[in-house]
């Protein structure tokens, strides 16, 4: 089995989430039993609804339980250094368009490209794990390939 990297706060969030998800349980079967009175199951909308979201709420509880165990908590207080590795926040320039980017590598379960972060797992985080300053990455994109230079490594957390 292997394990998932996910920084403190990253797991505080999940942990809080599966609170929060279990607190939802009571909720919604009150939500079917209450469709359910409404008579036929075969054209109750509400009845399908109620269904759904606790079809979907069960998933995520099972989905987060699953993974807890598996989860390698990081303090990123700890980290540093010149390699990008978990906790890292590295600036790369893609080489052909010149354009700047900046991310912090994170666990999958956390990862947020829109919010600057991205996962160790992912492509572009794969490539740049080990690197240092000055380093080139070449990452396969369904464009094709794309070179970045590694500009600077940091850790701000």
């Amino acid at each position: 089995m292997d394990t998932i990297p996910i920084s403190m706060e990253g797991f505080r969030q999940l942990e809080k989430e599966l609170e929060r998800l279990k607190k939802e349980r009571p909720e919604v079967i009150e939500a079917i039993k209450t469709a359910r009175e409404e008579g036929d199951l075969r054209e109750n909308a509400g009845y399908d609804a109620a269904r759904e979201r606790q079809g979907m709420l069960e998933a995520r509880i099972k989905y987060i339980e699953s993974r807890m165990s598996r989860f390698n908590v990081i303090d990123r207080k700890t980290l540093g250094g010149t390699k990008a590795i978990f906790g890292a926040t590295v600036e790369i320039e893609d080489l052909d368009s010149q354009e700047l980017k900046k991310y912090t590598l994170l666990g999958p379960d956390e990862a947020d490209p829109n919010a600057g972060s991205i996962s160790v797992a992912s492509p572009v985080g794969r490539a740049l794990l080990g690197k240092e300053e000055g380093d080139e990455v070449v990452v396969e994109a369904p464009r094709g390939k794309i070179r970045y230079e590694v500009l600077s490594i940091s850790f701000n957390a």
